[in-house]
């Protein structure tokens, strides 16, 4: 199930970074961010009252060169666009501003939910600075202090009402997939493969943003929902010319999905692009197939399909487990065999193994391969289990988590992918002591 979104949005300097950056820590809402992946801090995720929602800071927009009133306009727009809930932020202590009216402009034409955040409200006394924004038309603002934390609380709790009901998002018990890559690697054209003549359209489904459509089909006898990839096909400007801003539509397309396909483009190698796509779609614990689009146009060897697949799992040594196919979304190369592929990686995720199966193999290695020992403390396994799927995660109780390295952890994780078929899909491990 896809996850509501809040947008940040309000002109440069009015907090907007700080708010989010408190909100996806750890100092108010059990948060935190998904590391190595938007180095921008774009997006995010959080939690309020058993709530989790995506976020986005449109503060590190920065368009060069151009007037304030296009900055506005970009931030303004991207929010709108992709947020079930807007929060709207400006300064008490400078009141408002003829850009604060501007963006309220904005705002009057969309049909989100807006909330009027007051930031820099540290004490009682400014309290009463935040009446003149009633002037914008949001309603009640929200006397806040991102610097103090003060404020956080209520404005969340305002947020998450106006999330939309869950119950009326269109649920079903097909395999949830996507497809994701940067610009020019073949999405739409890969799409358009899969959905051949040869694919039953069972419906299109309402996303959850108004624009967005899931479409469901048959294949194989296998019923797919193919999660919306407009989000990562260009829509306006600002997703033309900002290319992160592509980056976070397949963040959003990630999140509601249980396979993903990660493309990339044969004739144009790998980018910096394709390992922060990847990356987070690894760090969510999605299943995985890499696609290498465009197979058709490259001049090939004996040796080249080999070349290609060793310099990927060099550069993308943390998803060794990703199965890899080399396609043409043209010439319909290999696009049959991807239904079938779907499944198996999609079956591997939803895994899970017996208890008694696993801590055969996990004492087996052992035997094989003694627990080190630190400081003279020998680690000791004792047994393990596993807790949940999607990923398959495995939780190993010890005498002590500290002793156990994370080179070990990688031992056991090859050992538990040596005896069970985990293709196509992330296993975590967590450490535990018994205690």
């Amino acid at each position: 199930m896809a996850l509501p979104t809040v947008a940040f949005i309000g002109r440069p300097n009015v907090g907007k970074s700080t708010i989010f950056n408190r909100i996806a820590g750890d100092r108010i809402s059990i948060v935190e961010d998904t590391p190595g992946v938007t180095r921008d801090r774009i997006y995010s995720h959080g939690e309020w009252l058993a709530t989790k929602f995506a976020m986005i800071d449109t503060g590190g927009i920065q368009i060069s060169d151009a007037p304030f009133a296009t900055q506005i306009k970009s931030q303004a727009e991207i929010a709108i666009d992709e947020a079930d809930v807007i929060v709207f932020i400006v300064s008490g202590k400078e009141g408002v501003t003829a850009e604060d009216e501007q963006v309220a402009k904005i705002l009057y034409r969309s049909d989100k939910p807006v909330v009027l955040a007051v930031n820099k409200v540290d004490n009682p006394e400014s309290r009463e600075d935040i009446y003149e924004f009633y002037s914008l038309g949001f309603g009640d603002p929200m006397p806040i202090s991102g610097v103090h934390g003060l404020g956080l609380g209520d404005l969340l709790d305002k947020v998450v009402e106006k999330f939309p009901r869950m119950d009326e998002k269109t649920d079903n018990d097909d395999i949830r997939f996507s497809i994701i890559g940067r610009p020019n690697v073949g999405k739409s054209s890969l799409v358009n493969a899969i959905l051949g003549e040869d694919r039953v359209i069972v419906s299109d489904i309402a996303g959850t943003t108004r624009d967005a459509i899931d479409t469901r089909f048959e294949a194989d006898d296998i019923k797919f929902t193919m999660v919306d990839t407009a989000g990562i096909r260009k829509r306006g400007k600002v997703y033309e010319n900002t290319e992160r801003y592509s980056v976070m539509r397949a963040m959003k397309a990630i999140d509601q999905s249980d396979v993903i396909l990660f493309v990339m483009n044969a004739e144009e190698g790998i980018r910096e692009q394709d390992k922060k796509v990847a990356g987070y779609a690894h760090e969510a614990g999605k299943a995985i197939i890499t696609v290498v689009n465009k197979w058709d146009t490259l001049k090939k060897t004996n040796h080249t399909q080999q070349d290609f697949e060793t310099l990927i799992r060099n550069e993308f040594q943390y998803m060794s487990y990703s199965p890899i196919i080399f396609v043409s979304a043209v010439t319909k190369q290999r696009i049959e065999k991807l239904p079938a592929l779907i499944k198996q990686v999609y079956d591997n995720h939803e895994k899970r193994v017996q208890s008694s199966a696993l801590n055969d193999v996990i004492m087996g290695a052992v035997a094989v391969h003694p627990t080190p020992t630190v400081n003279g403390k020998r680690l000791r396994i004792y047994y393990a289990t596993q807790v949940v799927t999607g990923p398959p995660t495995f939780v190993v109780f010890v005498n002590n988590p500290d002793l156990m390295h994370f080179s070990y952890v990688r031992f056991l994780e090859n050992q538990i992918r040596d005896n069970f078929d985990f293709t196509g899909t992330p296993i975590r491990i967590i450490k535990r002591s018994r205690k």
